[in-house]
């Protein structure tokens, strides 16, 4: 709903400025669209050139975690997957172009999910829930670009968005939240962090600063984010 509003006082400023004699910022702001779509097709086109398309005969086991969070999710289509390489970065998305959704996860993660199949279980139920919830839409996509021009507004959307996403992943696979720890230690040292000091200190470690950290982060900060996953009688702190 917030998207709809942020493109619907858009498209109501643009107007409202050509209607008083100024035509260039509305041309730029209606140009917004053209430019997400653009970025959308280049996107989804580097995962189909350069990553490995997720299927029955190749990592069937990610596949069917696909396959199996669409369905609970009440999702019509499966969306594709992709296994691009990673290099050491920890990170997944899902993105979409045209009538297409997709995940892309990096090959990292999957070194995690051969250790511990729940971990990648919950990042694969994460990525599906962003598309189940509509958050890879084009007009969401291009409301949170909008939003991104008011300083702190499409980052508190982003860090909203992620908040859906974790709770469609532990409405799949509770068991993977411990998972989670890979973005505290990275995929070796994760097994030895304990997930609920980092939870607790959500409470403790405030201020300011911190305040400021999460305003301006595209995703909760961890003891947030933490702390939802291990209290799910409260909502994420969104601020």
């Amino acid at each position: 709903m917030g998207c709809v509003l942020v493109t619907l006082f858009t498209v109501a400023g643009a107007v409202s400025r050509a209607l008083a004699g100024d035509p260039n910022e509305p041309l730029l702001l209606l140009s917004i669209p053209a430019l997400v779509y653009f970025v959308r097709g280049q996107l989804y086109a580097r995962q189909r050139v350069n990553g490995v398309r997720i299927t029955e005969e190749q990592f069937p086991e990610a596949h069917r975690m696909v396959a199996e969070a669409a369905e609970r999710f009440g999702m019509r289509q499966v969306p594709d997957a992709y296994v691009v390489l990673g290099n050491g970065v920890i990170n997944a998305f899902a993105s979409g172009h045209g009538f297409r959704r997709y995940v892309a996860v990096n090959s990292d993660l999957f070194e995690v999910g051969a250790r511990d199949p729940d971990a990648l279980r919950f990042v694969i139920g994460h990525e599906v829930g962003h598309i189940a919830a509509g958050h890879t839409s084009f007009w969401r996509q291009f409301g949170v670009s909008v939003a991104n021009v008011i300083p702190g507004v499409g980052s508190t959307l982003g860090r909203a968005q992620e908040y859906t996403a974790d709770n469609h992943a532990y409405e799949y696979c509770p068991e993977g939240v411990q998972g989670l720890r890979v973005l505290a230690a990275g995929k070796y040292l994760y097994p030895d962090v304990d997930f609920d000091d980092i939870a607790q200190r959500a409470h403790t470690d405030t201020g300011f600063f911190v305040m400021l950290v999460n305003l301006l982060s595209s995703h909760p900060i961890n003891t947030f984010r933490f702390a939802a996953l291990a209290d799910r009688d409260r909502p994420g702190r969104v601020l």
